[in-house]
């Protein structure tokens, strides 16, 4: 079977392109370059010294962590029943899920502070936490759920031939082969929740500022180098998440 070749892009394009990632990138480097004073670490060293930025950041790696393992915890029951067994109600059940993720996040924070409201749920971290739940749960559904559909279900079906009972079966066979796609829905869901602003900002309650919310504070009074200190790790966090996301993405075939 005779290679396709591909096109050679237009020049017009490929000028574009450095254009194009020069203006994505540019404030970056700028961000990065101004929080070092005197290419020192000073600012850095105020940052940790700062309490308030600190406990600031405890907090967000609090929620982050929380609601990235509920969320892959329900994640995987979820896509499991979704696409392992037939139920009344089983096609509306997916198609909502695939919406929520198209739902406007400022609709989504409003929805959820009016349902606090309702509720009688005095603000505070727990709020944000399940706020956070519900962001991220609907991209981790659709992670584990594409790495059960590209299964091979002749493995299950083997492992139960040779006398595996359905705990088993999961526990030894599907979740091992779910493994590439659980770890990149937990590592998702964590740098969602972690650099997430706007529904932290309505479901929060007083004096419990996630980092996000406390750098939209800080920024308010003035960009200083100690805030560009503390976007930059922030940057730092999002890039090593993002880059444990591509390396255990899931892989297509039963030997990921």
């Amino acid at each position: 079977m005779t290679e396709r070749i591909r096109p050679k892009a237009p020049r017009a394009l490929q000028m574009i392109l450095p254009v194009v990632l020069l203006a994505l990138y540019l404030p970056l480097v700028v961000m990065i370059t101004g929080s070092f004073k005197g290419w020192t670490l000073d600012w850095y060293i105020e940052l940790f010294q700062d309490p308030t930025l600190f406990q600031a950041l405890l907090r967000s790696v609090m929620v982050a962590t929380s609601s990235a393992t509920l969320s892959t915890v329900l994640a995987i029951s979820a896509a499991l029943a979704l696409e392992k067994f037939v139920f009344a109600g089983r096609w509306p059940m997916r198609i909502l899920s695939t919406i929520s993720l198209m739902l406007p996040e400022l609709v989504l924070s409003l929805s959820l502070l009016s349902w606090f409201s309702v509720l009688h749920w005095e603000l505070s971290l727990a709020t944000v936490v399940v706020a956070h739940i519900t962001l991220v749960l609907p991209f981790a559904i659709l992670i584990i759920a594409a790495r059960l559909t590209s299964m091979d279900a002749a493995v299950e079906d083997a492992a139960r031939d040779l006398g595996a009972g359905e705990w088993e079966v999961l526990s030894r066979v599907t979740l091992p082969l779910l493994k590439p796609a659980i770890i990149s829905a937990f590592t998702l869901s964590f740098l969602l929740s972690f650099d997430d602003f706007l529904v932290t900002y309505y479901t929060n309650g007083a004096g419990n500022d996630t980092l996000p919310v406390k750098l939209y504070a800080l920024m308010k009074s003035g960009l200083s180098p100690k805030v560009q200190a503390l976007s930059s790790l922030m940057l730092l966090v999002s890039v090593g998440l993002v880059i444990l996301l591509i390396k255990y993405r899931p892989k297509e075939g039963p030997e990921s």
